[in-house]
């Protein structure tokens, strides 16, 4: 039996969710946002169950600059965990305004980060090309595995995962998210 390297398995898989998540951008509406059901059940945008954010919530992954970065200590914050690569095209397209609204609603307890299926080099020529103010974290083969369990089995790009205060997921998003539908998702969850 022949062994990938590590690093080549985490490009081929980087591969497949962006073209499935550039596919999906394509020929589906691209702010489709499905409401969660409150019942466990099969994996699916439909179906997770609220509290599965806690597995968001226990994941530690590097920077680009190498730190290490606790998600736990986001707890008590509203997060927007936007799973995405350099690569991807829809990716490319939403991250400025999810800058604008990170800045816009930090004071206010929210929070986002960028879970990356990329390189550090390129993720962090891409902060500092766009300027992104919110961490940008490295993924490996379990954050394509964490993508799935909480509603995304595809592994699609963009994938995008919102948290209230208590740590519970509340929206999914498959595919681009408009600015007005991340901001109007975000007012829903605060005072």
């Amino acid at each position: 039996m022949i062994r990938l390297p590590q690093s080549a398995l985490i490009v081929l898989v980087a591969i497949a969710a962006g073209a499935l998540g550039y596919w999906t951008s394509r020929n589906t509406n691209p702010s489709i946002i499905r409401p969660l059901a409150s019942a466990s059940g099969p994996t699916s945008p439909d179906t997770v169950a609220p509290a599965e954010g806690a597995r968001l919530l226990a994941t530690t992954l590097p920077d680009a600059d190498g730190k290490m970065h606790a998600l736990s200590e986001l707890k008590d914050t509203v997060v927007v965990a936007n799973f995405w690569a350099t690569w991807c095209p829809p990716c490319r397209k939403e991250i400025p305004d999810f800058s604008e609204v990170s800045e816009r609603y930090h004071a206010r307890g929210v929070r986002f980060v960028g879970l990356s299926l990329d390189t550090p080099e390129r993720v962090a020529a891409f902060r500092d090309e766009m300027k992104v103010p919110y961490p940008l974290l490295i993924g490996d083969g379990s954050t394509v595995d964490l993508a799935a369990k909480l509603g995304n089995p595809a592994g699609a790009l963009p994938f995008t995962v919102i948290l209230d205060r208590q740590g519970q997921i509340r929206h999914l998003s498959v595919g681009g998210l408009s600015k007005s539908d991340l901001e109007g998702k975000i007012s829903a969850l605060l005072p």
